[in-house]
């Protein structure tokens, strides 16, 4: 069903199909359009990173004995590497990427933003999970996304304003996870992002092609126009770009901790630029910087195939609905169906809508709202919605369930929007410590609102902009010092307590699509991570069957339709990373569809 003719280096670029299926499946592979099918010019690297870069080419594994990093930047990925081979842990290594993303990544995440931590200890056997999600200002009220009228502002108009702003996690983050696990000087894990921020860094394609889509936004912000369009020109894929106010605000973290991000003058900047935003001034104040504090989650775990699936609880919906997602499909058999058959995508489908179905009722932070975390994967609940899933077409409409609970809430459906930016971190080093890191400022580029060297997120638009439906309350509502809901969903998969799997991705609300896909090519398909990760995506969140155009998944598109479906060909861009844990050492894989690599010694 997947066979098609192909351009040559799509073919170097592909290993999309498991290592036991023939050669003539494999000379048929697809990858997206725009997919890394040679090795980008991104500048200086080591011949390392050089040659990982073309393992991702090739369609290879990247393989390592003792450590092992994949990111979504090589610069980034090489910080993390140095760390690691100098005997850091995953959580120092971990610190050392983000601050390079930061500038090299700026669209996607940085100090501004948030994000979530899964940790695996080695010494313990402990899974633990921190939430440095951004929180709303106590400033905020109901009507924070309504205009004069009550009527929901326009997504956009309210994402580039100061309205969009929470306070950000990702400092407090870093020293939180640095604190728990850390064995490096915390100030030496910022160097290779301030001498990258001085003596200057190559812009990629990807970013250049970012920041010329989205000039009109941000040629709003005076600030942010400067940087990403000097001279009122866009920056361009190999020009030479140096952030001297990065460097200095990281010089200051570096020696004064996360503490002089959340008060004083970097504090009483970024207050200062969302409060004079030019379109709608926000609310955050000095005040909601000060009380930020990470908060540690109850992990949530489900069995799959024999494995437990372990990530992050609410305000995270990923963990719960990677998990339900998973429990209904437990009684097929996905693997004999395998990759190619409409019938493996119809239950992932419908298992995914059904899903989402509770998401947008029962998922929020569960800090403000009861949320049935426990009755929701409870595998008996799990085995009543796994039933609908028994028919031969496409579920004509799905509606959320009713888990046990022990509250009587009643609440209406959310259909708040995720846009598909941010970023995944996944390491594993020499101790057999594990981290999967997604970080986020929300959309591309956030809220355009840039200050002290970094831009500052939009994540508050993760939020519903109504209260109520139908009389009753929303989950996903704002209220002042929450957190808003996501879709992150960094992941750990453990079999017999031992970790085999560590993964994660950007994706917006398509992002538990994606890492669930990845965990089912590994275990049900057999894949390796590579591959698992540049299989062509099919992902039906909200009824629409959204198919990866340019891909070999475009053949299931008709397929689908008469199974029922609404089907829609486009663009869905991933930033998998994952690496692998077996007996015979690390397997690492990047996303062809972004400029990451995966390396390890």
């Amino acid at each position: 069903m997947f066979t098609r003719v192909m351009h040559p280096a799509a073919l170097m670029a592909a290993c999309l199909l498991a290592a036991p299926l023939s050669a003539q499946q494999a000379s048929d592979i697809v990858v997206p359009e725009g997919a890394a099918t040679g090795v980008p010019d991104l500048g200086d690297l080591t011949e390392a990173a050089q040659g990982a870069l073309q393992a991702k080419a090739d369609g290879r594994t990247v393989e390592a004995q003792d450590w092992m990093v994949a990111a979504a930047h090589p610069l980034a990925v090489e910080a993390g590497a140095r760390v690691l081979r100098e005997g850091g842990s995953a959580a120092d290594a971990l610190v050392a990427v983000q601050a390079v993303l930061g500038l090299v990544e700026p669209q996607s995440s940085g100090l501004g933003g948030g994000g979530f931590v899964v940790w695996y200890d080695a010494e313990t056997g402990e899974v633990t999970t921190l939430d440095g999600r951004e929180t709303a200002p106590l400033g905020v009220t109901p009507r924070h996304f309504l205009d004069e009228n009550g009527e929901p502002l326009e997504f956009m108009d309210a994402v580039v304003s100061g309205l969009s702003v929470g306070t950000p996690g990702t400092p407090r983050l870093l020293e939180e996870v640095h604190r728990r696990w850390g064995r490096t000087n915390w100030g030496s894990l910022f160097n290779e992002a301030i001498a990258l921020a001085e003596d200057g860094f190559t812009v990629s394609p990807r970013l250049a092609g970012l920041v010329a889509e989205d000039a009109e936004r941000i040629g709003r912000v005076t600030a942010t126009a400067e940087y990403f369009m000097p001279g009122g020109t866009a920056i361009a894929a190999g020009d030479r770009l140096t952030n001297p106010d990065y460097a200095d605000t990281l010089r200051r973290i570096a020696a004064e901790g996360a503490d002089a991000f959340y008060h004083g003058p970097i504090a009483e900047d970024i207050v200062a630029t969302v409060r004079n935003a030019p379109t709608r001034a926000g609310h955050l104040a000095l005040e909601d910087l000060a009380r930020y504090r990470v908060a540690e989650r109850p992990v949530v775990c489900s069995p799959y195939r024999g494995a437990d699936v372990c990530g992050m609880g609410p305000p995270s919906s990923g963990a719960v609905a990677i998990g339900q997602i998973l429990g209904m499909l437990e009684p097929y058999d996905l693997a004999a169906l395998g990759h190619e058959d409409p019938e493996a995508w119809r239950l992932i489908g419908d298992a995914t809508r059904l899903a989402f179905a509770d998401r947008g009722r029962y998922l929020a932070d569960a800090d403000f709202v009861p949320v049935p975390t426990e009755g929701l994967i409870n595998p008996d609940y799990l085995r009543t919605r796994s039933e609908l899933l028994r028919g031969d077409d496409a579920l004509p409409e799905v509606a959320p369930g009713e888990p046990e609970w022990e509250h009587a809430m009643l609440l209406g459906d959310d259909a708040s929007i995720e846009f598909p930016s941010t970023s995944h971190v996944s390491i594993v080093d020499a101790e057999g410590n594990a981290a999967s890191f997604t970080t986020t400022i929300e959309s591309g580029f956030g809220s355009r609102l840039f200050v002290r060297g970094f831009l500052l997120n939009n994540e508050l638009t993760d939020f519903s902009f109504r209260t109520h439906d139908g009389g009753w309350p929303i989950a996903n509502r704002v209220e002042p010092g929450k957190r808003p809901r996501s879709s992150m969903s960094p992941s750990i998969v453990l079999r017999d307590g031992e970790p085999v799997l560590v993964v994660g991705s950007p994706g917006g609300a398509t992002i538990i699509g994606y890492v669930a896909k990845t965990i089912i090519a590994h275990l049900d398909w057999g894949m390796d991570v590579q591959q698992a990760i540049a299989l062509p995506h099919l992902v039906n969140s909200f009824g629409t069957y959204n198919v990866e155009e340019g891909t070999a998944a475009e053949d299931l598109a008709e397929p689908l339709r008469e199974l029922g479906y609404e089907v829609s060909v486009g663009a869905l861009t991933s930033g998998l990373h994952a690496i692998s844990i077996g007996e015979d050492g690390l397997r690492g894989g990047a996303d062809p569809r972004r400029e990451g690599i995966a390396l390890g010694e």
